[in-house]
């Protein structure tokens, strides 16, 4: 009787210490269509097999197919804010994306918000910052997510575009070495890590490995990037992200920079609002233009 007691322990034991099993992974939409421009919940693709990053999807009206444009949200090092963040939107930037053709998938990367998981984009301390891994691992993000919706029947498979922010920017620069048939061009608000480092306005955590690792997604980059900073930015100033994107071009990138006017009481998050948008629409239309397929003669 005590042999089949501890027996009866040993396999309760066994049950509580054994690896949860994980339901199956399903990926694509995960609710109705609503306002405004068709937004929809998606669940696509990351790099943990076992999570699906959370995503907001916007499309014109009709079947398609559109062209895609991927917006890479801006992250932090603190743990704490990371997972407050609320799903990230962009929605006046989709507004201007959507108005000229193009569907607008905004994804949730690992490590924030709903989405949550382990972040996979930490940097390290100023002492050991390792800005080019950082800025791959985000590249392989953005990378997943858009493969996959290029898969979807209302998208079309080439020329899609690109648009970064802050370290969503960076991870965007990390991924101009990709096909550009697939990417035809990539913007990038103020892009960067180590920005407001211990929460200082106009300080950057090793600023020279931050420079060292432009120079290094330069190297192979294929994609012409169009590099945006307003003139009040205290995260990368337009002085210091000029610095960024000379070391990019000299590395071989080939890079179209721009200062834009002051935009609310902090540039570095004026892509966030519709007066950002507009400040910025001008250069955001050469982009787009820039990226736009030739059109083939029929026989």
């Amino acid at each position: 009787m005590r042999l089949l007691n501890i027996f009866a322990l040993m396999t309760l034991l066994a049950l509580l210490t054994a690896p949860p099993l994980c339901a199956q992974v399903t990926f694509g939409p995960s609710g109705e269509e609503g306002e405004p421009f068709r937004r929809q919940e998606w669940r696509v693709p990351s790099p943990d097999t076992d999570i699906a990053a959370r995503a907001l999807l916007f499309r014109p009206a009709g079947a398609g197919p559109f062209r895609l444009a991927v917006v890479a949200h801006a992250s932090t090092q603190n743990s704490l804010r990371r997972a407050q963040m609320p799903q990230p939107e962009y929605r006046a930037l989709a507004a201007y994306l959507v108005g000229r053709g193009f569907a607008v998938l905004v994804p949730e990367r690992l490590g924030h918000g709903v989405t949550g998981g382990r972040y996979v984009e930490d940097q390290g301390g100023c002492d050991e910052a390792d800005y080019a891994r950082s800025g791959r691992a985000t590249a392989e993000e953005i990378r997943l997510a858009l493969e996959f919706l290029r898969k979807q029947d209302f998208i079309r498979k080439e020329a899609a575009i690109v648009i970064g922010h802050s370290a969503g920017g960076w991870g965007a620069l990390a991924l101009a070495n990709a096909d550009p048939k697939a990417i035809a061009a990539i913007t990038v608000f103020a892009p960067g890590r180590g920005g407001h480092a211990n929460d200082e306005p106009n300080r950057i955590c090793a600023p020279h490995t931050l420079l060292a690792a432009a120079a290094e997604f330069g190297k192979g980059a294929r994609i012409p990037v169009t590099w945006l900073v307003a003139t009040n930015d205290s995260y990368f100033s337009p002085a210091f992200s000029k610095g960024l994107a000379d070391a990019f071009r000299g590395s071989g990138g080939k890079v179209d920079f721009h200062t834009l006017p002051a935009a609310g009481s902090e540039g570095h998050w004026m892509i966030e609002s519709e007066a950002g948008v507009k400040a910025a629409s001008g250069e955001l239309v050469d982009a787009l233009n820039k990226g736009r397929p030739t059109a083939t003669k029929k026989p």
